[in-house]
């Protein structure tokens, strides 16, 4: 068993540091945006499909 299963989190510890790493040049959105964009989007949905009806 330790033959074929070993380094198994040793392989995967890279994609954690390389997905944890952060870059200065990435486009920063605040998380409340994200939720106030879909609240305002549903909003929309709802008075366009209260228009239609």
């Amino acid at each position: 068993m330790s033959g074929s299963d070993s380094g198994g989190l040793m392989s995967s510890a890279g994609l954690v540091r390389y997905f944890d790493a952060e870059d200065k040049n990435t486009i920063r959105i605040d998380p409340r945006t994200i939720v106030a964009t879909g609240v305002m989007f549903g909003l929309l949905m709802l008075v366009l499909n209260a228009m239609i009806v």
